[in-house]
């Protein structure tokens, strides 16, 4: 109890000094403003951040956009190319044609097993 009443006593007269209470709102307020509440600093700093990352992700979305839109214009104007495009993304063929797909997948998988089979 001692203790409190010394402390207490000396942030008294630590407040009766001049100027010492302007420093003591003005640190206060700094810190109020720098990083407590909705409208900090560090919360400004984390929505700036995160605009920028929306900004990004809005440019990829709009070069998506212009390819599309030149695909679906080739599209249109071209019926060759919807026959490409069938041919390539959807592995589409005529009925006298035979479709061979070539990956290098298996082989990989292929070899993982053989490495992992205990020798004997």
């Amino acid at each position: 109890m001692k203790i409190l009443k010394k402390c207490v006593s000396a942030v008294v007269r630590i407040g009766n000094l001049p100027f010492v209470k302007y420093a003591i709102i003005i640190s206060l307020g700094i810190v109020l403003v720098g990083f407590v509440g909705e409208n900090s600093m560090l919360a400004h700093l984390r929505n700036k951040h995160y605009i920028s990352s929306l900004e990004d992700e809005i440019e990829v979305y709009e070069s998506r956009y212009q390819s599309d839109m030149r695909q679906i214009f080739e599209l249109n104007r071209n019926p060759k190319a919807m026959e490409r495009i069938a041919r390539e993304r959807y592995f589409m063929k005529h009925d006298d044609e035979d479709i061979f797909v070539l990956s290098d997948d298996d082989r990989d998988v292929k070899n993982l097993i053989e490495e992992n089979e205990p020798a004997e």
